[in-house]
């Protein structure tokens, strides 16, 4: 279990990521963040030391994106470049993919997007249509994905799709490097009525030829990896514990935020020569705000507990569990601060209007919170399926 004290140097980590987001603050250029960021090595503290990383793990990256969160200028890259790709490639990549895209990765001059969500399949591994078909020592890829976030400032795009096992014939997931300017590479921005720094993109693969080299762990012997024909499961589930973990990470920021707001508000606010902080119904939301920040807190750092000690399986329930408790502390942290100020809650001088809808997207992405409680159902109760 993680130790309930963090350790001097993830205290210091905090103490120091915090400060860089309250330089830059709400109204940041995010380019610039990114890029001081990168260069302090905030945004690869979770890789290799070897590849330019910081050598930590998930716990530290959780950190950094809920400080800069808390501070108002959440990162959502961070959870796609560095905590998915990142990790699936230095745990599964081959030295010349690990070469080339790592130390880019952690510090900042290059990014990757993650390409898995499909209109007709959601996030759901055994209904993915885009598919990979050898074509002499090349593959071609075909498919369609929407909701991938951040494609235009991405320098590839790492693709799920599937291909057949030439042992069995069935379909099994694999993960591809697919550079920007690939031809037969097409994005469409999804016109989102929630404006994001990061944009959303549908992406199109149109016999999109790849070398070899472009399967994440190698060439057509490597299509599964060293690990046997369920590798490419592996390799996906791989990136998707530690993207529950960082949601977690970024809700949980987005909470802090907002209650700091309102907490700031409730203390300056005088009505009827009394700060509004000083009446218990405006203080008791925020007290109950605090504490399911908090305890949501603690399942993450369990969960990326688990998940830096190798325990998969564990960091999985774990993690859904967090992104669930983060979720749902986000959602009513920012209401209970908006409704705290008042009509001053939906102006721009206090930067927590938009928060409303982007709390949402802490339950919705990348995995809703009803298919977490059917993962706990089945996978932790061992309840039956309906489905």
């Amino acid at each position: 279990m993680p130790t309930l004290i963090e350790s001097d140097e993830r205290k210091s980590l905090r103490a120091a990521v915090a400060a860089l987001g309250t330089r830059h603050g709400r109204n940041h250029d995010r380019e610039a963040l990114w890029s001081e960021a990168g260069k302090l090595g905030y945004l690869g503290v979770n890789l290799p030391e070897e590849y330019g990383g910081g050598g930590g793990g998930i716990a530290d990256l959780s950190i950094v994106l809920e400080e800069l969160g808390a501070a108002g200028c959440p990162l959502l890259m961070l959870v796609v470049s560095p905590a998915i790709c990142g990790t699936v490639i230095a745990r599964f990549g081959t030295e010349r993919q690990k070469r080339d895209w790592l130390p880019g990765i952690a510090d900042g001059t290059r990014t990757m997007a993650f390409g898995i969500t499909e209109p007709d399949a959601g996030s759901n591994s055994h209904r993915i249509t885009t598919t990979a078909r050898r074509d002499g020592t090349d593959w071609l890829l075909t498919g369609r994905k929407v909701f991938i976030s951040g494609v235009d400032l991405a320098d590839a795009t790492l693709v799920v799709g599937r291909t057949e096992d030439s042992r069995t014939g069935r379909l099994k997931p694999c993960l591809f490097i697919v550079p920007r300017d690939t031809p037969g590479f097409e994005r469409r921005q999804i016109d989102m009525e929630l404006q994001a720094t990061e944009k959303q993109f549908e992406l199109t693969f149109d016999d999109v030829r790849l070398p070899a080299e472009a399967l994440v762990g190698g060439g057509p012997s490597h299509a599964f990896g060293s690990g046997g024909e369920d590798a490419g499961l592996l390799q996906l589930f791989a990136g998707l514990n530690p993207e529950r973990v960082m949601t977690a990470a970024f809700a949980i920021g987005m909470g802090r935020y907002a209650v700091g707001r309102a907490v700031e508000y409730a203390r300056d606010r005088t009505v009827w020569k009394a700060p509004i902080g000083a009446h218990q119904a405006i203080a008791h939301p925020l007290a109950q705000a605090h504490i399911d920040l908090e305890l949501a807190r603690l399942m993450m750092q369990k969960a990326a507990h688990l998940y830096d000690a190798g325990d998969d399986i564990g960091a999985g329930e774990a993690a859904n569990m967090a992104k669930y408790a983060a979720g749902e502390a986000c959602v009513r942290a920012v209401d209970t601060s908006v409704h705290t100020l008042g009509g001053n809650g939906l102006t721009r001088e206090f930067g927590l209007a938009s928060l409303i809808t982007a709390s949402r997207v802490a339950r919705i992405a990348p995995v809703s919170r009803e298919m977490i409680l059917n993962y706990v159902s089945h996978q932790t109760l061992g309840l039956p399926k309906s489905y």
